[in-house]
């Protein structure tokens, strides 16, 4: 044999063996990967094409005090079809049944509808869109339809569900009602009592549920099923009255258009329980409309102004350092202390007065300088007194963000003491607390000195079981001695009632009303910034009291006026006559003797009209949104009831005499 092809045997005797331990190589590392690895790379192949996801429980409802729902979870449906999960026997034999169902439900051609279908189906389209979020009743009708009632493995139907939050009272108190949202970065907003009790209540369960990729980052569930099915969140009872929170909405509204003011709050409290009946938290945005911004009555903290003159007396009465009929000389208006002025509203002031009318007329000298006599010696004393009546301690309210209060204090490192931090909180100044901590106090003087805890919820149930009650608590069962706070309601209802008081004039007859303006300058380091606050707290009736309430509007345009009687005043007002009016405050007030004429007239209308209407459409126009829809949800025909705006029914959407179809949509306009 010659040496060349010697040498190109040996060649390819390398080769074949380098081809050969390749082999073996190859052969190896796929028993490797089937042996050894093959359980590692079938979990990475299944997590690429099939994954869980989380189906959102449904959030519990939020219930107002007699049932009406303030916050509900609507499930939305998109159903979407398989155009090649069914065999074609079975397309064939129900595409042109299917289509004419979905063109009676989309008005759509049956043709049209069935040329899309079967391009789809053609396409390999494994995902096409048939309706998308749509409710439950329109959701079982179409799974229902041909074809797609054979269910996801013969009949191709996709079903998708999510949840969307809906208040069926729109913006009234929806900041107060709150919500909880999570932002792209994972971040969570609680606010309000959604926010305070969705974690522990309201949220539920979540469940779970395979899907499978088809393409195009496309998924489709395997089954029909969820392998973890959601657990609904519970429902929560609230203690707000829509009526009365309408009532206050409104009032709040009005002043706050009238007066151009940044924003303001009103909020109203059963005396006895604590109960928040109402509370509206409205500002204004760019476009000068007003909406629920932020929950400025628990959240934001503010130098109080004259509606802490009832503190500060309180404290001296109990420490007996003055009595009302003492007399206090005004000093023609202005008081000085270490150069810094105390002046009051009246040029000249008021001369000597008794303390009971410095009171009445909100005199900053006259209060003042009772406060200073009284406790300059021992300032500590005045402090102490304060503490003793809760004043320094937060509310512990279950909605986020309360502040706690602030009273400067002499013996506190940076506690914000100076030569004149008492004289100067006398009448408002240096002290800070919130709208609904200034009601707490002036609530547990209407309640004879009992002070409860303002509160928002009356239990959780789950469906009709009680899972949870919450009855009151009482933080103080005696601020001061009942002396004191018979003195201090007789000041409050002096204010109103006497003819120079600064609340007299929202005095009526009818009846009683006890309460403090309180005027307090804002930004007043810098004047081109100056600005005033506005307020009322006080409660109604005068005698054995059924409601507090409190009214704080920031920032009214100074040209239109900005005092706490004409601002903040007749909030208090309209809230207090409306519910005197409309609501029962005790079973029997037969000193009142007042005939609602035109509330009889509204009541006898309503129930003429829900005896005459049964199947046909009534004429709202006129009637009050909220009777309205009581009136169309009793009829014998189930309907889908949608109300826009709040107040008086302007417009209907179906015509009265018109016969109603069961659930038909009926559209209110409200104004």
């Amino acid at each position: 044999m010659a040496v060349d092809d010697k040498n190109i045997l040996n060649r390819l005797y390398f080769v074949a063996g380098c081809m050969f331990i390749f082999g073996i190589a190859v052969v190896f590392k796929l028993l490797s990967i089937q042996f050894l690895q093959g359980e590692k790379y079938k979990a990475l192949a299944t997590e690429r094409v099939v994954k869980d996801v989380v189906i959102p429980a449904n959030r519990g409802n939020v219930y107002s005090v007699h049932g009406n729902l303030l916050a509900t979870s609507i499930p939305r449906y998109d159903i979407r079809f398989d155009a090649l999960t069914p065999s074609s026997v079975r397309f064939e034999k129900y595409v042109k049944p299917l289509c004419d169902s979905l063109s009676l439900y989309t008005g759509k051609a049956s043709h049209t509808l069935e040329k899309d279908l079967r391009r789809a189906r053609i396409n390999r389209n494994r995902y096409y869109l048939l309706a998308r979020n749509i409710g439950y009743s329109d959701y079982m009708r179409i799974r229902n339809f041909p074809l797609l009632s054979l269910g996801a493995f013969k009949g191709g139907l996709i079903v998708e569900q999510t949840t969307k939050r809906e208040h069926p009272m729109g913006g009234i108190a929806q900041r107060t009602i709150g919500y909880e949202r999570i932002d792209d970065q994972g971040n969570i907003t609680r606010p309000g009592i959604d926010g305070a009790f969705g974690v522990k209540y309201l949220r539920g369960v979540d469940g779970q549920r395979k899907k499978q990729q088809i393409g195009k980052g496309q998924w489709k569930p395997l089954s029909d099923a969820n392998e973890i099915e959601p657990k609904d969140g519970y429902d929560v009872y609230t203690t707000i009255d829509v009526n009365i929170q309408d009532i206050a909405h409104h009032a709040l509204l009005e002043q706050l258009e009238k007066y151009r003011a940044d924003h303001g709050c009103v909020v109203v409290m059963e005396t006895k329980t604590g109960e928040i009946r109402a509370i509206s938290n409205l500002g204004r945005n760019k476009n000068g409309h007003y909406y629920e911004r932020l929950n400025y009555a628990v959240g934001e903290s503010h130098e109080s102004g004259s509606t802490f003159k009832l503190m500060a007396l309180a404290a001296a009465f109990e420490d007996k350092v003055v009595d009302t009929s003492d007399v206090v000389d005004t000093e023609k208006g202005v008081l000085s202390f270490y150069g810094k002025k105390v002046r009051d509203s009246k040029r000249g002031g008021y001369g000597k007065i008794t303390v009971s009318k410095a009171f009445e007329v909100s005199s900053n000298t006259g209060i003042v300088k009772v406060i200073d006599q009284g406790y300059r010696k021992q300032p500590e004393k005045f402090i102490d007194r304060l503490y003793e009546m809760n004043l320094n301690d937060s509310l512990s309210l279950p909605i986020i963000g309360e502040p706690v209060p602030i009273i400067p204090d002499p013996r506190v490192k940076n506690g914000r003491w100076s030569g004149i931090a008492l004289q100067w909180m006398a009448y408002g100044y240096g002290v800070s607390f919130t709208p609904l901590q200034t009601l707490t106090f002036y609530n547990a003087v209407a309640n004879d000195g009992v002070m409860v805890r303002p509160r928002f919820l009356r239990e959780v149930k789950e469906f009709d079981k009680v899972v949870e009650p919450f009855e009151r608590v009482v933080i103080n069962e005696q601020i001061c001695s009942k002396e004191t706070i018979g003195k201090l309601q007789a000041l409050l209802k002096n204010v109103v009632e006497k003819d120079h008081g600064t609340g007299h004039r929202l005095y009526a007859k009818n009846f009683s009303m006890a309460g403090k303006t309180g005027t307090c300058q804002k930004d007043y380091r810098d004047k081109e910034k100056l600005n005033y606050i506005s307020s009322f707290a006080g409660y109604f009736p005068a005698e054995n009291p059924k409601y507090s309430c409190i009214v704080v509007i920031h920032e009214p345009e100074k040209g239109i006026g900005y005092y706490g009687a004409d601002v903040s005043g007749p909030v208090f007002k309209r809230v207090a006559k409306k519910i005197y009016t409309d609501t029962p405050l005790v079973d029997e007030v037969a000193s009142l003797e007042v005939q609602a004429v035109d509330v009889n007239e509204d009541y006898e209308n309503f129930y003429h009209t829900a005896q005459t209407y049964k199947t046909i459409m009534p004429n709202l126009i006129g009637m009050p949104a909220m009777d309205a829809i009581v009136l169309l949800e009793n009829m014998q025909v189930d309907l889908n009831v949608k109300l826009e705006g709040h107040g008086i029914v302007k417009a209907q959407s179906i015509n009265k005499n018109k016969k109603l179809k069961s659930n038909q949509t009926v559209v209110l306009r409200a104004s």
